[in-house]
């Protein structure tokens, strides 16, 4: 009997000094609970009991525990659990998942937190705790990963101490319904991404938030090598996953560059703040090249918030008279025919009026469209315009409707078919249930600008959707012009101010129901740049959207 005991004791010290016990302790009076030279005849039911251990039981149990996981043998450190199927299947699934080329676990004494192997507040009746740390090394990386965990320990109805089985047990942050595993960590695509001249695009607020989700979208082996890292996940696959550890570094690949342009993005930034007051006042901006429809900035107040200039969907009041234009000179309305401004104008006894009450019998097709008259366009269109024929000039001309696949997510535009008259009235001025953004209305005066509709893009060599048609070459002749009068003596001669070249643009003012302020818009092009603006709460066009606009203008499109 004596001969047994100690052969059991010399296996179990083995086991102690390899993981570095914690203190010196009689080891035949831990294990055998003081009961020296005796053994229980027959298995009995191990249970948890109430009195717990005492704590030279408790760093006894805690050193073989350890010592049986880090050679691998779950069954054996199991058996030293309260728990010993779920704990098996843990430590395996730990041991498959995580794949370390080695582990080491040691006892580091008394729990912190409690600062004594004593009873801890949250923990079962007669629990004790001994912190411990685990260092785990993995093929092919030179970093170890090492984190402290707690061992609970509790007396069993056999006067044994035993760990407590909890899924923290293996690592703090592992809860039930987690697991935790080696994933791939992707290469940073947002490192990879340039602007159009390969310069680095840190330091763009309204960028940063997005990069990510660009990176994902470059073509093929741009984005670099993959690394590896221990990740914590919901097993139900919701949430997001929490790096543990970073096995292997990831390596970035090839810059990629963006259609954006440095020059115009930092003038965008700038134009949005001084918009926005600073961000008191959300707002959104964006810049395009109408030649070929690629986006060269966009910037958004607040830069952390909503992407509002791709996915905001809002009136855009008075811009929207460009397309209305387009579908009165394609149905045959003459740029200089007599078009009156009146002062109000009725529809199924809805009263319309113009945002300054200006008023001109005499005023023709084009200076209504540069003075933004919402009476005469009403009256005009009424008269002349199908049901659907503002709704098929945007989508076959303009190719609003359609989602477009710019690199981004995107809130596809709007022009639907009106529920009643007065709503078909209020759609001709940009009113009623039609909503567009800053992108959709830069891509308006790109096509004006350039004569054919280019999809705006963010990733070079993305498809681009061609609208269904092109504006006849007299419509295009007549927008250009009534665009450009607006610049030189209607509602944006004062933001457009001092910028030559090819310029033509259109102010708007949308009201809203519950704000006090109008939303202020404005959409422009000067040669190869085609911009849009919106400030919500801005007022009119001019005030607001329209010095933003001109700020990216002036600098102009350069390459």
């Amino acid at each position: 009997m004596h001969k047994g005991v100690k052969i059991g004791i010399g296996v179990v010290c083995t086991g102690m000094l390899s993981v570095a016990g914690y203190g010196v302790y009689n080891v035949a009076d831990a294990l055998m609970d003081g009961r020296t030279g005796q053994s229980d005849a027959q298995p009995q039911v191990r249970t948890v009991v109430t009195k717990p251990p005492s704590p030279q039981q408790a760093e006894d149990a805690a050193n073989a525990f350890l010592a049986a996981w880090a050679k691998g043998d779950f069954q054996a450190a199991a058996a030293l659990t309260d728990q010993p199927e779920s704990a098996t299947a843990a430590l395996a699934a730990f041991r498959e998942k995580v794949r370390p080329s080695s582990i080491t676990l040691a006892v580091t004494g008394p729990d912190p937190a409690v600062g004594a192997p004593s009873p801890r507040p949250s923990a079962p009746a007669g629990q004790l705790s001994l912190g411990f740390k685990a260092t785990l090394h993995f093929a092919g990386s030179e970093a170890a990963w090492s984190y402290d965990s707690t061992l609970g320990m509790v007396r069993m109805s056999d006067g044994k101490s035993a760990v407590h089985w909890t899924p923290t047990v293996i690592h703090p942050q592992l809860t039930a319904g987690r697991s935790i595993a080696v994933r791939p960590l992707p290469a940073s695509s947002a490192d990879s991404l340039t602007d159009r001249d390969g310069q680095s695009l840190a330091g763009y607020p309204s960028l940063q938030p997005l990069l990510g989700e660009l990176g994902d979208r470059v073509p093929a082996g741009a984005s670099g090598t993959a690394g590896s890292a221990v990740m914590i996940t919901d097993d139900s696959g919701e949430g997001s996953s929490e790096k543990l550890f970073t096995v292997t570094e990831p390596k970035a690949g090839q810059k990629s560059r963006l259609t954006i342009d440095g020059k115009l993005q930092a003038a965008a930034e700038q134009a949005v703040r001084d918009a926005s007051a600073d961000g008191s006042r959300p707002a959104s901006l964006v810049a395009v090249e109408p030649s070929s429809g690629k986006i060269l900035a966009f910037a958004n107040a607040p830069a952390s918030g909503q992407n509002r200039a791709f996915l905001g969907a809002i009136a855009p009041g008075s811009t929207m008279k460009v397309i209305t234009a387009a579908a009165l000179l394609e149905s045959g309305v003459p740029a200089d025919s007599a078009m009156p401004c009146k002062q109000n104008y009725s529809v199924n006894g809805f009263s319309f009026k113009n945002d300054d009450d200006e008023s001109g019998e005499d005023w023709s097709f084009s200076k209504d469209f540069a003075q933004s008259c919402n009476t005469a366009f009403i009256q005009q269109g009424m008269t002349t315009l199908t049901g659907s024929q503002l709704q098929d000039t945007a989508r076959k001309f303009f190719n609003i409707g359609p989602t477009w696949k710019t690199g981004l997510k995107l809130s596809p535009a709007k022009v639907p078919a009106p529920g009643s008259a007065t709503e078909r009235a209020a759609q001709l001025i940009g009113q009623g249930q039609i909503t567009m953004n800053s992108l959709t209305m830069a891509s308006v005066a790109a096509t004006v600008q350039n004569g054919t509709f280019h999809q705006p893009i963010l990733i070079p060599g993305y498809d681009q959707i061609p609208a269904e048609r092109k504006l006849s070459a007299s419509t295009l002749k007549s927008l250009r012009r009534m665009m450009h009068l607006t610049v030189t003596s209607g509602t944006a001669r004062s933001a457009m101010s001092g910028i030559g070249g090819d310029t033509g643009a259109k102010t708007g003012t949308a009201q809203v129901g519950g704000q006090s302020s109008d939303n202020s818009w404005f959409t422009a092009y000067r040669d190869d740049l085609a911009v849009a603006a919106e400030v919500q709460g801005g007022g009119h066009g001019s005030e607001a959207a329209g010095p933003a606009a001109a700020q990216v203008l002036r600098v102009g499109n350069q390459d």
